[in-house]
């Protein structure tokens, strides 16, 4: 028995059910601290995720309950579907069956975290890694000590006011005490129960996940995960990263995916995880590390003949390649670092692929269309010169989310300023213009993350922004649920049907039977019926074979 019981619940009721990683790192430091940890995991009983949770707690008392928020929404601009109204029904339901105080987090969570505690009506919060802030309110109800002597916890103080235990800093700003775990190996569990099993998410899912280092110093327009996950890299302690590989394909889950912002920045550090993986394989015939199939996503750059070499060398399945345009008139101001300079060109992309390609790794490459500045001809641009590149797979996506802290949505808020909305502002969910405020003119920090997910009177409304800039009719333009029909019918058109096999585009209903979103995706779907793993997009071009039936 250890020193009291907490439990974290997992309310993603998405499918391909995808690992719920963060929950092994809790349970890792908590049990480290003596608590026992249950996990109840709702993914896979979604249809009866109310009996899972009137039996579980009919059972045990815990003192504490902690739920992961993986994501908010589809962040997809073509299917705009949330989430947030499930978790708060799991997140209520809970309150009824324990009197056990709530903690939420995750990086979905992380994204807007002052206003899902004031949405989700909780006590606490945890605004990115949160393995240390968890241990420390564990510790602090346990021995009666107030909650706000822990270090970054988010408070619900009532009324829509919650409040943030500012940590102790150092001279670089960061906080003295670091809230998540670097050296340790996260453990990694399959078939136990009340714990996550790794086996059954990589069985249903077709993955397992790796995270080798946390967070992101660089400063892209679009993303929110400097902001959600640390401003800057913490590197994980190598061993541990590789026990921790070693561990999961001894289980029987040999897929794994990184779930870095990017594999190859702190390319050292890269270089040196990789290089343990060879030692091992190199010195030990029997490390189940020999199975090992690495994914990972980069960056143009840094990515030398080095990396491709130890990556080859590690057992690397596939490359997920983010260039996200190839205009620099474009790129300008958007990909860049912390210091606001572009790290890239599409020279560097073009030679980066030629170089993978020679080395018998399949890539696919990520295009981010509707960015501000995005025209007929810059799409146009995009997709023939990218179709020229030799990769498996383009994907092409149209249109971005905006939230609070990414530094696109702090623009179109200031921008706005309260008293007009923007044009490429756009919600299908939307009854109003969309006119956000920028935080000095908000009343609270509530109030001004709110805005990004919901409309005045509460509806759930994402924020999308699309280029207005694009091949749109004014009508669509000026609606505040425009839907940006035109510019998807245009990339269909660009892209030879010669090319279909190996393109994910973005469809509308009755376009194409094609969908190259995640959630309930039925190729997906279909995929793992099929016992098929790895990154599905490795699979996207022998789709309509898959789906027929006339490859098994």
């Amino acid at each position: 028995m250890g020193k009291s019981l907490v439990t974290l619940v997992n309310p993603n009721l998405v499918h391909p059910p995808i690992t719920p990683y963060a929950l092994d790192i809790l349970t890792t430091s908590l049990e480290a601290d003596g608590f026992d940890v249950d996990v109840v995991d709702l993914t896979f009983r979604r249809d009866d995720w109310g009996t899972v949770l009137r039996e579980y707690f009919g059972r045990h008392q815990p003192m504490l309950v902690g739920v992961t928020v993986r994501n908010t929404d589809t962040i997809y601009a073509q299917q705009q579907r949330g989430f947030l109204a499930d978790h708060r029904a799991i997140i209520d339901e809970i309150k009824t069956l324990s009197a056990a105080p709530i903690i939420a987090g995750g990086v979905g969570f992380s994204s807007m975290p002052f206003a899902l505690v004031d949405y989700f009506d909780i006590p606490f919060g945890v605004k990115g890694p949160g393995e240390g802030i968890i241990v420390g309110l564990a510790n602090a109800l346990l021995s009666g000590n107030s909650p706000d002597t822990v270090p970054g916890l988010l408070v619900n103080r009532g009324g829509g006011r919650v409040e943030k235990i500012v940590p102790k800093l150092g001279r670089r700003g960061r906080p003295l005490a670091s809230p998540l775990n670097a050296t340790t190996s996260y453990t990694r569990r399959s078939g136990v129960p009340w714990k996550v099993d790794n086996l059954r998410y990589y069985r249903g899912g077709g993955l397992g996940n790796i995270l080798t280092k946390n967070g992101c110093a660089y400063s892209c327009a679009h993303c929110v995960e400097p902001d959600a996950k640390g401003t800057y890299f913490t590197r994980r302690a190598v061993e541990s990263v590789v026990d921790e590989m070693e561990a999961l394909t001894a289980q029987g889950v040999y897929d794994l995916h990184t779930t870095d912002s990017e594999f190859n920045l702190v390319i050292a550090h890269s270089k040196n995880v990789l290089r343990e993986i060879i030692r091992r394989k190199d010195t030990d015939h029997s490390t189940p590390l020999h199975n090992l199939k690495l994914w990972i996503y980069a960056q143009p750059t840094p990515f030398d003949d080095e990396l491709l070499d130890l990556l080859v060398r590690a057992g690397c399945a596939g490359i997920n390649l983010a260039p996200d345009h190839v205009r620099d008139d474009v790129l300008d101001g958007w990909k860049v670092s912390g210091g606001g300079r572009r790290f890239y060109t599409f020279d560097d992309v073009r030679a980066l692929c030629a170089r993978i390609a020679k080395a018998e790794l399949p890539v696919m490459v990520e295009v981010l269309l509707g960015m501000p500045g995005e025209t007929a001809a810059t799409m146009t641009d995009a997709v023939r010169r990218t179709l020229d590149l030799d990769v498996a797979v383009a994907g092409y996506s149209l249109g971005i989310r905006a939230f609070p802290y990414s530094p696109l949505g702090i623009r179109m808020a200031e921008r706005c300023a309260g008293r007009r909305t923007l044009p490429g502002l756009q919600s299908d969910s939307a009854v109003e213009p969309i006119v956000l405020k920028p935080r000095a003119m908000c009343a609270s920090i509530v109030e001004y993350e709110r805005q990004f997910a919901f409309d005045d009177a509460g509806r759930f409304r994402p924020v999308y922004f699309l280029s207005p800039d694009l091949p749109e009719d004014p009508a669509t333009i000026a609606a505040p649920n425009g839907r940006w029909v035109n510019s998807v019918r245009l990339l269909w058109d660009l892209v030879p049907s010669s090319e279909y096999h190996r393109v994910m585009l973005p469809t509308l209903p009755g376009l194409t039977e094609d969908d190259n979103n995640y959630a309930d995706n039925p190729f997906l779907l279909k995929l793992i019926e099929l016992g098929y793993t790895g990154a599905f997009w490795s699979h996207w071009p022998h789709r309509h074979a898959i789906m027929s039936g006339a490859v098994a």
